[in-house]
């Protein structure tokens, strides 16, 4: 009982990072009806501007201004890059922010260098004891708490302000958005901004209790999964998705070795295993908007 209580606070820490990553991609989705691949070079990025920025302004404030300034990195990246798409085909826009996802990694790996790179979290390994023997660590705390306020401030933001509910408005009509005088050019470039500036955070708190390596990125292949499973256009569902796919996650590496015929690392596919029986019973997610075609 004990190894499963860690392994589910374990994976409900490691799930709110994927939840971050989740809501990322769904809020462009949403609002542009594009899978933006790009979200791994955020995280990357975000992370490794902590890691300069912890020295000066300590670790709180620098991840707020990464959030900043990462938050800029992807309003540009969509003014520049996937502005002028606009009535291209989908296919051909995602296509798009895969190269801006390679490019991005590029120059950010130039800038990792060949020093280990920290954040400089203040939590580092440490745990809180709790009762019955159960151990918690302090970053996984932080973790959720973190993902806490940030998904009471999007709602928040969403609900009860202009822009809020100006990009609520564009992601279910856009045309409709369009007559009541809501700008969708800014719906789409705040929505790459508040994406970059959330993989940013989950970047940080990805890369907390270890450094920063060039292999960062990959956490984020995790959060397809975790939109897939919740559904493309639900924020709820990238939250319960990321939650779910992260606790899944670590009670299969706390038990995979009970049956040692599965392998070693059968806990890395685990969140693409769910998500294929997932799209057996439900193509559209758990919680995302079933199409309708009328003939």
């Amino acid at each position: 009982m004990k190894d499963f209580v860690e392994s589910v606070l374990r994976g409900i820490g490691t799930g709110s990072v994927y939840a971050l990553l989740g809501l990322g991609f769904v809020i462009i989705y949403k609002a542009t009806r594009v899978i933006s691949f790009a979200q791994p070079a955020f995280m990357l990025a975000g992370a490794v501007l902590v890691t300069y920025l912890v020295g000066p302004l300590g670790f709180f404030l620098g991840l707020a201004a990464a959030a900043v300034l990462t938050g800029g990195l992807a309003l540009g990246v969509e003014r520049l890059a996937v502005r002028p798409m606009i009535g291209r085909p989908v296919f051909t826009v995602a296509i798009i922010t895969l190269g801006i996802d390679i490019a991005v990694r590029v120059v950010v790996n130039a800038a990792i260098g060949l020093d280990v790179r920290q954040v400089g979290d203040p939590w580092g390994l440490k745990v809180w004891k709790l009762p019955g023997g159960v151990q918690v660590e302090q970053r996984h705390v932080a973790m959720v708490l973190t993902t806490a306020v940030l998904i009471a401030l999007l709602f928040l933001f969403f609900r009860y302000t202009r822009t809020g509910l100006a990009m609520r408005a564009a992601s279910y009509d856009q045309e409709a958005a369009l007559a009541q005088g809501v700008s969708v050019g800014a719906v789409f470039a705040l929505s790459w901004a508040l994406a970059g500036a959330l993989a940013a955070v989950a970047g940080t708190f990805a890369a907390v209790g270890g450094s920063v390596s060039e292999s960062l990125w990959l956490i984020a292949l995790t959060a397809l999964p975790v939109i897939i499973l919740g559904g493309l256009d639900s924020l709820p569902g990238a939250v319960i998705g990321g939650l779910a796919v992260g606790t899944v996650q670590e009670l299969t590496a706390t038990y995979q070795g009970s049956l040692p015929w599965l392998g070693g690392n059968i806990s890395v596919v685990t969140p693409y295993v769910v998500m294929f029986l997932v799209l057996l019973v439900r193509p559209y997610g758990l919680f995302g908007t079933r199409e309708v075609e009328r003939v």
